[in-house]
């Protein structure tokens, strides 16, 4: 109950038209019970019509009241002959249920999809903004899982099946009604099953949660595996990886496959034991009835109708129950939709965290020590003191595993330091606001990501508001205007997924030209060079050029000219600064960057980095 009050709470908003559903969804239930009150009309004055028996056709006396109404009270008053007020009370029962049942239908649907948006908004808002710690311990398929797979189902559960409660709760409702009506004693007879079939539905529904739980598992694996098969296809293909990779995907949908069977054997079988209880039911009430009818205490044409509006409402009760199946089905989905909302974000905004308007001075790092949250006992930073002031280019070299792009990756608050501070102008980041840090942040990074649209849209990512001669002036200066005229379509070319319709060279100078058309005075180079070739490295090294003109620099070497080009270079050795000095001066000191650049001359495609 406390999954569902907390999913019904999207549907705030949409209360009206809940409101709305639920009267109609009544409306529909009572013309159900109406109809049935015809039918001893009938086969007592209808089919049996008796001469001069003109006596007003009662249909149900309203409880506590005692108010008697009678079928002359609703239908218009030129309409005399009991057939006729039959028939016309037959229409309106028919049109009032088709037409309401299509109003609430809708209006229950309306609020459910509506409500259901809202909650997959918030998923993906929440996601969107967790830390990068957060990306790292979930898997992109379980998480697509969640936000598609798993959100559906809990529409399924909210829109489409809380619209069939509705009209079958208030169905039965009225068929329960009118069987009182006929005879309360038979009536309370007949309910001897309803406790049967609640203590089945809920244990039942709580095997179904677990069941679906995991069978909601197993597709979210599913989807793992071919999200990752698709995006790595080149690497399937190159290791001749196919028949592997289905036979993975066949033990997934195996496993799913059981699951969802196990799913359907416990929901299915509540029907037949409804229907074979209800037939002992229906035996039993016609062994009584036979006394009743001989005694005359109640009629032939009343106890059929009291059976048919037995028979009938062991639908409803069938369907409630396939019903509160399917609705711990949404439950089980929302338990993992509501494990991401819940999730707390490990780097967020202080609440008091201010604005940063403008950056004019220098980063500090103080004593900065840091260990991933994963593996605390392995330091990958400790105790770095650096200071960079505004307008410098700084160049962090050190061998693989150093703690280069750990440290430009704690700049902007891709995670939070474990021990000491960064300052920017004096400020420690951690009391700044995110989004104002950031926007005063650029990166380019070695694996460059590019939407897929076009690539005007790519550039103007960072500035959605960005005029097209704005677009046009950053890709010239990133080197990118020439080759983008090239393509079929110009700016308006789709680049593929992760752009893949460009080369490596050609993306990064996209990327590039990003960030200059975002224009934020930090700009942080992660290698972006690497694994270019040499005209490529050429045109990309122009354009990081010009993007490092004014601009506060962090860059991860990789080259040489890149290198040379910087204030100062700071050698990282196992987390720690080991050396900071011009080019000349640390080859000078013949220390861990002597013996990196003497690597990298050895062997011509080694790399610093």
């Amino acid at each position: 109950m406390k999954d569902l009050s907390r999913l019904l709470r999207y549907a705030r908003p949409y209360s009206s038209g809940l409101i709305a559903a639920v009267i109609s969804m009544a409306i529909v239930g009572a013309s159900q019970g109406l109809l049935v009150k015809l039918i001893p009309l009938i086969f007592n004055r209808v089919l049996n019509p008796h001469p001069g028996d003109n006596a007003p056709a009662l249909l149900f006396t309203i409880p506590f009241t005692g108010t008697r109404v009678y079928l002359a009270d609703m239908v218009p008053p030129f309409i005399h002959n009991i057939w006729w007020m039959v028939g016309f009370g037959m229409l309106v029962c028919f049109l009032a249920k088709g037409i309401f049942d299509y109003a609430g239908n809708y209006l229950v649907n309306w609020a459910g999809i509506s409500a259901i948006m809202d909650l997959r908004q918030e998923v993906y808002d929440r996601v969107l903004r967790q830390d990068a710690q957060f990306f790292e311990n979930q898997s992109t398929g379980l998480i697509m899982s969640a936000v598609m797979i798993d959100i559906d189902k809990i529409q399924v559960a909210v829109s489409t099946m809380l619209a069939d409660w509705l009209r079958q709760m208030f169905t039965a409702i009225f068929l329960g009604l009118t069987m009182v009506s006929f005879d309360w004693q038979l009536s309370l007879v007949s309910l001897i099953i309803f406790p049967v079939v609640a203590v089945l539905t809920l244990r039942l529904g709580k095997r179904i949660r677990r069941t679906t739980r995991h069978a909601q598992d197993m597709a979210a694996g599913l989807n793992q595996i071919l999200q990752e098969t698709i995006s790595g296809h080149q690497v399937v293909k190159s290791f001749g990886a196919e028949a592997y990779e289905s036979a993975r995907f066949r033990v997934a949908a195996q496993r799913l496959k059981s699951g969802n069977l196990r799913y359907v054997a416990q929901q299915a079988i509540a029907s037949p034991i409804i229907e074979v209880l209800g037939a002992f039911t229906l035996i039993l009430l016609l062994t009584l009835a036979r006394e009743q009818v001989k005694g005359g205490a109640i009629t032939a044409a009343n106890f059929t109708a009291f059976a048919l509006a037995l028979v009938m409402l062991y639908e409803p009760i069938k369907r409630l129950t396939n019903i509160h199946n399917i609705f711990q089905q949404g439950i089980g989905a929302a338990l993992q939709v509501f494990t991401y909302l819940d999730h707390q974000q490990d780097v967020a905004d202080d609440p008091s965290a201010v604005r940063l308007t403008k950056f004019e001075k220098s980063i500090r790092f103080d004593n900065v020590s840091f260990h991933y949250p994963n593996v605390p006992q392995r330091t990958v930073l400790d105790g770095i003191n650096l200071e960079v002031h505004a307008g410098e280019i700084i160049a962090l070299v050190g061998p693989s595993g150093a703690g280069k792009t750990t440290l430009a990756n704690l700049v902007p608050r891709f995670y939070d330091v474990t021990e000491g501070s960064i300052q920017i102008d004096g400020r420690d980041i951690r009391t700044l606001q995110l989004s104002s840090l950031r926007k005063k942040i650029s990166i380019v990074a070695q694996d460059t990501f590019l939407f897929n649209e076009t690539v005007f849209d790519n550039i103007a990512y960072g500035r959605p508001d960005a005029k097209e001669e704005d677009v046009f002036r950053a890709a010239e200066t990133a080197c990118a205007h020439e080759f983008i005229l090239k393509l079929p379509k110009g700016y308006n070319t789709m680049i593929g997924e992760r752009g893949l319709k460009l080369s490596g060279g050609q993306r990064q100078r996209l990327a590039i030209a990003r960030a200059l058309l975002k224009d934020a005075p930090i700009l942080i180079l992660d290698e972006a060079t690497s694994h270019l070739d040499t005209e490529s490295e050429r045109l990309v090294q122009q354009a990081i050029t010009a993007l490092m003109k004014r601009r506060t620099v962090l860059v991860i070497a990789h080259r040489l000219s890149t290198i040379r080009q910087a204030n100062k270079i700071v050698v990282l050795d196992a987390g720690r600064i080991v050396e900071i000095g011009t080019h000349d001066e640390l080859l000078a000191g013949r220390g861990v960057y002597h013996r990196l650049h003497e690597l990298q001359h050895a062997e011509p495609n080694a790399i610093i980095g």
